[in-house]
């Protein structure tokens, strides 16, 4: 009897697991997303507007992590702050007051810079309408099974985004944008995040479907900026992307995290503007959506009925030169200090550095001092 008990049970877990298998494998096979692609866009030049570049950087470094390659990003910086003659730091771009992230790295693929940062050619690459000549690398290679993430941040005013403090992007040059992409079958779902001034603004005309937005500020609100470094002059990044960066470091590829959770970031207490968003344009319930579904990436796979064993150890490759024999040398990743704990820990000593002006009067009161005691005859001596 008891045999029997423990067979249907097991008969009824192995059930209910084909079930869910199944239920998996359609809800793959049916979905129309299979690729991802971000558009990241700083709009904004000269140093006081480093804190810009930084927001860009820390994005393009999120997705990159979670598996989105260069080939699917589309990166604008409208000014070079890493090569910048104020940068105290040549090559970095820090998004942190510690001065241990650095999201300027080794392998940032810059697609747009400067000049180039204009509202025709971000209009241009959403909607494909570029000419034969641009490479690759500058176009945004989407089709109606992509999933697309745009980023913007820079100045921005009710209804409006400045690009290069020269020109304007409005929120229904935006909107009629994202309905060319639309009707050319350019992305399946589009998640629009902006940090800048009335940010809110910029979605309020956006009419297409299966799009969701998400602002760092209501119209008349500021959007602010955060941590300040005396040694760079300025503030590193803005707040909601701040925070924003700091829950995306928590996510990992395989992470079940949705979009209820990103609506959290950054509440009002920690921006001190109010953050909003948009969903009645999404055909999906937002708690259904994974972060991963935007920020992360869509890996091909290859069904076989092979059996393939991951556990044997790799042979090591041997090279044998005519004069001597040369043994390849086994390579690994370094340890490196997860970035959630730099984020969090306290800021390291510095050495201590004179206020401006202190040596200079210090002198004066040297010089003082002299006079007051020897008078201007014995002036010679000094010089």
């Amino acid at each position: 009897m008891k045999i029997l008990t423990l067979f249907s049970l097991f008969a009824t877990y192995s059930s209910g697991n084909s079930i869910n298998i199944e239920e998996n494998a359609g809800q793959f096979f049916s979905s129309g997303h299979t690729n991802n692609w971000a558009v990241l866009v700083c709009t904004s030049r000269f140093w006081f507007n480093y804190r810009h570049v930084a927001n860009t950087l820390s994005v393009y470094r999120s997705v990159k992590r979670l598996g989105i390659p260069d080939s699917h990003i589309v990166l604008m910086l409208a000014d070079d702050m890493a090569c910048n003659h104020r940068n105290p730091k040549p090559a970095t771009v820090f998004s942190h007051k510690n001065m241990e992230l650095n999201v300027y790295g080794d392998d940032v693929e810059v697609d747009y810079r400067g000049y180039e940062v204009t509202v025709e050619n971000f209009l241009r690459v959403l909607t494909g309408r570029l000419p034969p000549s641009t490479p690759r690398s500058k176009r945004l290679l989407a089709d109606d099974r992509s999933n697309i993430l745009i980023y913007l941040t820079g100045h921005g005013g009710n209804g409006f985004l400045k690009f290069q403090d020269s020109e304007e992007i409005s929120n229904v040059e935006l909107a009629d944008a994202f309905e060319q992409m639309w009707q050319k079958r350019r992305y399946n779902e589009l998640l629009f995040i902006i940090d800048t001034c009335q940010g809110a603004s910029m979605y309020e005309r956006f009419y297409s479907p299966n799009l969701m937005a998400l602002a760092s500020s209501q119209v008349g609100e500021d959007s602010l900026s955060h941590q300040p470094d005396l040694a760079i002059g300025v503030h590193l990044m803005d707040r909601y992307t701040f925070y924003l960066l700091e829950f995306l470091e928590d996510i990992h590829p395989a992470s079940k995290s949705n979009m209820n959770d990103l609506f959290k970031v950054c509440p009002k207490s920690q921006c001190v503007s109010t953050p909003g968003h948009r969903t009645d344009l999404f055909l999906r319930d937002p708690g259904s959506v994974l972060i991963t579904d935007f920020f992360g990436s869509v890996r091909k796979i290859e069904i076989t009925m092979e059996t393939i064993n991951l556990t044997d150890p790799i042979q090591q490759v041997e090279l044998s030169p005519v004069n001597e024999e040369l043994q390849i040398e086994k390579y690994s990743y370094a340890d490196q200090l997860p970035v959630s704990e730099i984020i969090h820990q306290k800021p390291k000593q510095r050495d201590w550095h004179p206020p401006d002006g202190f040596i200079l009067g210090l002198w004066t009161l040297i010089l003082l001092v002299f006079f007051k005691t020897y008078g201007m005859k014995h002036l010679k001596h000094i010089f």
